[in-house]
């Protein structure tokens, strides 16, 4: 069974797919979190971690989704939050931290460890992401982005708890 579009009449069949409607894609709305670490700006992501129009709304709160349940799934964090919490404080923000650019020095390293995750899930499903508009780099130039951007996650995580970023043992 074949179906076939109404070609209105004085338009050449071949430029009957260019005259179609233009569907606009969903706007990326704010995601919201568990109620204790912030919701996620996705428009604000999008442009911090220049994350092209290529990459879908859906494909976006996808990969941000996935990226909250790694970061807020960290043993550490999830440890130093139930502490904080049992101190009384209702939010990442309420919990007494330095302030940069108006906001908490928590909140900006929090959104840093959700947002490098978010880019390394959807550079490790999608390879093209990371492209110029040119496409000037090889595939095998982005497999150390993503390691790199992993472990952005990580010390962003190990700063909020004030950690140090790395662990040395003597051998």
């Amino acid at each position: 069974m074949t179906s076939t579009i109404p070609i209105p009449q004085g338009l050449d069949p071949a430029d009957a797919y260019s005259q179609a409607p233009f569907v606009p894609q969903p706007v990326d709305e704010p995601l919201a979190n568990d109620g204790w670490f912030p919701d996620i700006d996705l428009k604000a992501l999008r442009d911090q971690y220049r994350i092209r129009d290529a990459v879908t709304a859906q494909r976006l709160r996808e990969a941000a989704l996935f990226a909250l349940v790694a970061v807020n799934d960290d043993e550490s964090l999830t440890a130093w939050a139930e502490c904080q919490q049992a101190a009384g404080f209702t939010s990442l923000g309420a919990v007494p931290a330095k302030t940069l650019g108006g906001e908490s020095r928590l909140t900006v390293l929090y959104r840093r460890a959700v947002g490098s995750e978010v880019r390394a899930l959807l550079i490790e499903g999608q390879r093209e992401t990371d492209l110029t508009g040119a496409g000037q780099r090889a595939v095998s130039d982005l497999d150390p982005s993503i390691p790199e951007l992993r472990r952005d996650r990580v010390h962003a995580i190990r700063d909020m708890l004030g950690k140090p970023r790395t662990t040395i043992d003597l051998i």
